[in-house]
């Protein structure tokens, strides 16, 4: 299910291309936001075994958010093909947040 405010930041951002003056202007209360929720998807795979104590910290837990929102920058598109998204997960984000010896899901 996609959220209005995700569509309407991805929109932002790929308006934005390069005008840093209209990025500025986006709420840092939707980044702090973000941020809380994969901080709690985090905290439970934790909980769960899954993921590394030491992936609780902020910039790791976005860095899967912060990726795609480059691909929505520089590619100036509101949207990344599934191969981008399947390349942010699998090969970067998964591998920096799991225990290690966790088999891949």
């Amino acid at each position: 299910m996609e959220l209005p405010l995700g569509a309407i930041l991805r929109d932002l951002l790929s308006a934005a291309g390069g005008a840093p003056e209209l990025l500025a202007q986006l709420p840092e209360q939707s980044t702090d936001t973000v941020t809380a929720t994969w901080l709690t998807v985090l905290g439970r795979a934790i909980a769960r075994g899954e993921a590394r104590p030491e992936a609780l910290h902020p910039r790791v837990a976005t860095v899967a958010i912060v990726l795609l929102r480059n691909e929505f920058v520089m590619r100036g598109v509101p949207t990344a093909p599934d191969e981008v998204l399947v390349e942010i997960i699998d090969e970067v984000y998964l591998p920096l947040v799991r225990r290690r010896g966790t088999p891949p899901a």
